[in-house]
């Protein structure tokens, strides 16, 4: 009885620590450095609606932005799926955003922000669309020190280059989907 009793509070402790320092928890205390977070209409490692990918609309879904460093010059947004069968598949670039950027839709993008070639062969978002079983897809904010200076039309190699030694913080938000 003691060794279940034992396990029991561990298995509670382990857990209410994670739940702890999930990066999509809002704590109730005075803003911090290191903070950053990137939120959407579903949850960290839950399914993407299907509005967002290839069976659907084919819609970037909406995401909030909260606590960007205060030194951030830029914001850099990188979606991508690692479970590709031909190695990781890049779905979105987005660069060029004000640090002061609290949402990004798609349908409203600041004047400024500046989107790259997906793997899709297109500038601007391709929505998941797995060719078999359920896929990872990483959405990758980045507060960067520096104001990037690259065209329309960049590839993810192009943004990687241009934001090493620049990246002050970096926050993911990973949805999961799986085709009907």
């Amino acid at each position: 009885m003691k060794k279940i009793t034992l396990i029991l509070i561990l298995i509670v402790v382990l857990l209410g620590f994670r739940w702890l320092h999930s990066p999509f928890i809002i704590h109730h205390s005075s803003k911090k450095e290191g903070n950053m977070k990137i939120t959407s209409v579903f949850a960290h490692n839950e399914n993407i609606p299907s509005e967002y990918t290839c069976d659907g609309k084919d819609l970037a879904p909406v995401l909030i932005i909260s606590d960007v460093p205060s030194n951030t010059q830029e914001l850099v947004l990188i979606v991508d799926d690692p479970d590709a069968p031909m190695g990781t598949f890049v779905h979105w670039l987005l660069y060029n955003l004000p640090a002061n950027t609290i949402k990004i839709d798609n349908k409203k993008l600041p004047a400024v922000a500046k989107q790259g070639f997906s793997d899709f062969g297109r500038i601007g978002w391709g929505g998941p669309c797995p060719p078999s079983g359920t896929h990872r897809y990483f959405f990758k904010l980045y507060a960067i020190d520096k104001k990037l200076d690259l065209p329309i039309g960049a590839t993810k190699p192009d943004l990687e280059k241009a934001t090493s030694g620049h990246v002050i913080e970096k926050t993911e938000l990973i949805g999961v989907y799986k085709r009907k």
